[in-house]
């Protein structure tokens, strides 16, 4: 009996601290609350489970107590238990994934009036792209990289030329404007993640990844680095800042198209790598 009650008290403990806890995500500023509605649903879901085991751990441990007298039972299978427990496991794999690949479904499909914007990532800082007044971001290859063009843009293409590069210094987007983000990566593998915009996705050197989001909320919001990538990957931080339309158009017109730090830079490097 001792034994089934300090079960108990430790299953009814565990719940009592999931609930009374005081931590909580940061405040969801894009369209991703969905994200969280299916991190709820998981811990409804695991909860359950959690709960349901530890019941019947006590129960068992109760009924079956030691008694002199009893005799064990020899019972290697039973079809009718797994049977249940078989559904049971089904319908509950069934209700944490199906959500999810509904979500996902929504968060690779990009809506069409999404403009897009390419994010770098290099050991171990931050560099972004905009499209120019073109509206498109020109092509790029790694063949081109340097200290002077650290986008590798192709100087063949006319849409880059106009291409707004910004690095080391923040980003802005658009408040309720839905964003097509492009990734790629020149070293290793890194993950640009804004804890409040809810998504995320890994940059892999050699290919371009990507996702979307709108944001919802004007604010300072700061980009982490979401896969360990050597000794400065701690301090690989940026700020994303969210702004109304006016605002960001006021920024915008400030910032240099590649044609016109090239020409600024022809006899400097165009940026420092952190290192």
């Amino acid at each position: 009996m001792i034994v089934a009650l300090v079960f108990l008290l430790v299953l009814i403990g565990s719940v009592v601290f999931h609930i009374l806890t005081p931590w909580w995500w940061t405040s969801v500023a894009s369209n991703w609350g969905s994200i969280d509605d299916t991190i709820i649903l998981t811990f409804w879901v695991t909860g359950f489970v959690f709960i349901a085991v530890g019941l019947f751990m006590v129960y068992c441990i109760w009924k079956f107590k030691y008694q002199k007298n009893r005799r064990s039972e020899y019972k290697p299978e039973d079809s009718k238990l797994e049977f249940r427990l078989t559904v049971i496991t089904t319908l509950g794999v069934a209700a944490l994934l199906a959500p999810g690949l509904f979500v996902w479904n929504k968060y690779v499909t990009v809506p069409k009036d999404a403009y897009q914007i390419e994010v770098m990532a290099y050991q171990w800082a931050w560099g972004y792209r905009l499209p120019g007044k073109d509206g498109k971001l020109g092509k790029v290859d790694i063949k081109n990289i340097n200290d002077k063009n650290p986008f590798g843009i192709s100087l063949k293409d006319i849409n880059g030329i106009d291409d707004i590069v910004i690095l080391n210094e923040p980003l802005h987007l658009l408040k309720n404007k839905p964003v097509k983000v492009l990734l790629r990566s020149t070293d290793v593998l890194h993950n640009f993640y804004v804890p409040q915009f809810r998504g995320k996705m890994d940059m892999l050197p050699g290919s371009v990844t990507y996702y979307w989001f709108e944001p919802t909320k004007t604010g300072k919001f700061e980009v982490l680095c979401a896969e360990f990538c050597g000794i400065g990957h701690y301090a690989m931080r940026s700020m994303v800042i969210v702004d109304e339309e006016k605002k960001y158009n006021e920024w915008l017109a400030k910032q240099k198209s590649y044609e016109q730090v090239v020409l600024e830079s022809s006899h400097k490097p165009m940026v420092k790598l952190n290192k």
